[in-house]
């Protein structure tokens, strides 16, 4: 309870923290286009930061947009995004969904979560994203970190990322949503990890439940 009552203090007290932020981070962070964001997270699922980060510079260069990629075989960009986890049927993945936007949505993403979900291999992680950081439109993606950290601190306490994402909805102001994600996942990639996490240098150890308990 101790936490959910003090979200606006744990959240300004992790971002004052000034932790470190990933390449790939900073690069979603740049991006402001929705299908950059699209087809850069696709990368990045099963795949850490590091990994993720060079590959998708490599595939940018290959196209920017979904009709650039229309010229694109499935070899050359699966070279281009190895070493990502699955990037063989991520490539193939990528280059379905640039089809599929150039022919039925006029070569631009859709700005609903609900039309994002239709597209093969896009769950409502990725979609939340892209509503965030390609359209600026506040949402709540939850990955590991983000679903991680909410159940130890004790704002939630859920089984899957899409029942923590429900409960978030309700419990974080609106005006975190755009950027919790990151807040989060760099929170999470530094001091709240997921074996060992280091609780002695961490900025809100005495609001977490986990912490409290462990003491």
């Amino acid at each position: 309870m101790k936490s959910k009552q003090n979200i606006d203090k744990i959240i300004n007290e992790i971002k004052n923290a000034n932790l470190p932020q990933t390449e790939f981070v900073k690069l979603m962070e740049e991006f402001h286009d929705p299908f950059k964001v699209l087809i850069c997270c696709i990368l990045s699922l099963r795949t850490n930061d590091k990994t993720t980060y060079p590959c998708s510079l490599r595939m940018l260069e290959l196209g920017k947009k979904p009709k650039d990629f229309l010229s694109v075989d499935v070899d050359t960009l699966a070279q281009a995004i190895y070493p990502v986890g699955f990037y063989k049927n991520k490539a193939q993945q990528i280059l379905d969904i640039s089809k599929e936007l150039v022919e039925k949505y006029d070569s631009k993403v859709p700005k609903s979560i609900d039309e994002l979900v239709k597209f093969k291999g896009v769950g409502r992680k990725t979609a939340n994203l892209v509503m965030a950081k390609g359209f600026g439109i506040p949402a709540i993606c939850v990955d590991v970190h983000v679903h991680r950290i909410s159940n130890r601190l004790g704002w939630v306490k859920t089984k899957t990322p899409d029942e923590t994402e429900m409960e978030l909805r309700k419990l974080i102001p609106e005006k975190y949503w755009l950027d919790i994600n990151t807040i989060l996942v760099t929170f999470g990639q530094n001091l709240c990890k997921p074996q060992r996490p280091m609780c002695d240098k961490c900025p809100v150890k005495q609001y977490c439940n986990q912490f409290e308990s462990s003491s």
